[in-house]
């Protein structure tokens, strides 16, 4: 077992030098936008409402991003790794046409049926005076963040392409720059603060949309005036080496993987709909457990992002056995992170709630279900971290039936004949839809133990 500890000390380490910089800027982005939360929840709670249907709806959104960029930088990563630049540059230049494309999808979706998706969250209990004006509320937030969805989805294009060539820090400063100008502007355009005008929810998503430029103009202004850090980033937009050959093995690794961001995306939202039957209240209180989740989410995802670019870096070099032998210990080291995180948000479960201005009803729904979400936060960090090791060897097929597959398959159905066909609880409803993963954890520990996504794509 010591000898067992030593050996893997090293990926450990590797693993928290990667994982911990993603960590800090992952969760300062969380904390100021639990903080941004907040301020909105202090305008009242059917604004709040808006928001977070909109935001569960954009949510979609930006998984697909996160697919795509995911995809190429399993190339990104593993070309890295065999340090071939032009190899890089092509993946960066394929995450920057497809981003571009998604925008447009993205955008012409959400101007065509906005209306319809935001509707679907409002079928639950409420007076129709509520529904009609959260409805009003959300289109109006809707229709202003619709102007910062080309720049969120270009910065995914370059800083997952920085991260994947083991820059973190570049990435880390242009989120956190973004992040406190959203909060400052937040302050003074939700409330008129220093003489601005007092806009409210709208005010919150301007100060969103202005932050995803600044993100943008400092990863780009950083990247092309420091190509001798990075070489790939000359001629990016001048130059090209990609053949359809590549352009084809690129796509058939990414497509599934944009695919199963999408559909698992979608199946998130499918499920908060489930909620939302039980009514209004759970809508706010899902708000509220989301926004504080999210903040101590950071550290498994941050593990499960650093274990994808470890193995996918092993695989790039050949290392193939080390990345046998070191994959489960370092999920396993992933769920003892969890655990930890897991202890201090069921000790802040009970007070967080407070903060918001709404009826103590939301306010106690939300301290029960951040709790039960503590409680399953080890098997989310177990799933989380197969999930990112089958990508690594560019076996998305297997990560779209591991990952969206089970959603679909499972979760939904469970939700849609409890929510619908039952009159069970929310709370129970949400503990078994929980549950179900301890299912998932089972297949992944199978497909990662059987080594079957050990794979070189370059």
């Amino acid at each position: 077992m010591k000898d067992s500890f030593r050996s893997a000390l090293p990926y450990y380490k590797r693993m928290l030098t990667i994982a911990v910089p993603i960590m800090i800027q992952s969760g300062i982005t969380n904390f100021v936008s639990m903080i941004d939360n907040v301020m909105v929840g202090r305008v009242g709670t059917l604004q709040m409402t808006g928001v977070s249907i909109v935001n569960q709806i954009i949510m979609v959104f930006n998984l697909c991003i996160f697919g795509a960029m995911s995809g190429a930088g399993i190339f990104t990563a593993q070309y890295y790794g065999k340090k071939d630049n032009d190899g890089i540059r092509n993946t960066v230049q394929y995450k920057i046409i497809t981003a571009l494309i998604i925008s447009a999808f993205g955008i012409g979706a959400f101007v065509s049926m906005g209306d319809f998706l935001i509707n679907a969250y409002l079928q639950g209990e409420g007076s129709p005076e509520d529904i009609s004006l959260v409805s009003e509320y959300a289109r109006g937030y809707l229709q202003i963040m619709l102007l910062g969805i080309v720049p969120f989805a270009l910065s995914n294009a370059y800083s997952s392409s920085l991260r994947e060539t083991s820059d973190r820090i570049i990435p880390m400063i242009a989120t956190i720059s973004a992040v406190f100008t959203n909060f400052i502007l937040n302050y003074c355009l939700i409330f008129g603060n220093f003489g601005f005008p007092r806009l409210g929810i709208k005010g919150a998503a301007i100060a969103t949309v202005i932050s995803r430029f600044v993100e943008l103009f400092i990863l780009m202004l950083w990247s092309h005036t420091h190509t001798k850090k990075y070489p790939f980033i000359k001629k990016l937009y001048l130059k090209t080496t990609m053949t359809r050959e590549e352009i084809r093995k690129i796509t058939l690794i990414t497509l599934p993987l944009i695919i199963n961001e999408t559909l698992w995306a979608g199946g998130m939202a499918f499920l908060n709909q489930c909620y939302s039957i039980r009514g209004l209240d759970v809508v706010a209180a899902i708000n509220i457990v989301s926004t504080l989740s999210n903040v101590f989410n950071v550290v498994f995802i941050s593990s499960g992002s650093a274990i994808g670019i470890i193995m996918s870096q092993l695989l790039g070099a050949k290392k193939v056995k080390e990345a046998k032998e070191n994959s489960m210990r370092l999920i396993w080291f992933s769920v003892f992170l969890a655990f930890i995180i897991g202890v201090v948000m069921a000790l802040f479960s009970p007070f967080f709630p407070k903060i918001y201005n709404t009826t103590d009803s939301v306010r106690t729904l939300a301290t029960e279900l951040l709790f039960i979400l503590s409680i399953f936060m080890m098997v989310h960090a177990f799933t989380n971290g197969s999930y990112f090791t089958l990508r690594s060897g560019g076996k998305t097929v297997m990560t779209f039936i591991f990952d969206s597959g089970f959603v679909w398959l499972c979760s939904v159905p469970v939700a849609f004949i409890l929510s619908r066909f039952t009159g069970v609880s929310i709370i129970y409803l949400y503990i078994t839809v929980q549950a179900l993963d301890l299912l998932k954890c089972v297949l992944g520990y199978i497909f990662v133990k059987k080594g079957v996504w050990l794979n070189t794509v370059v």
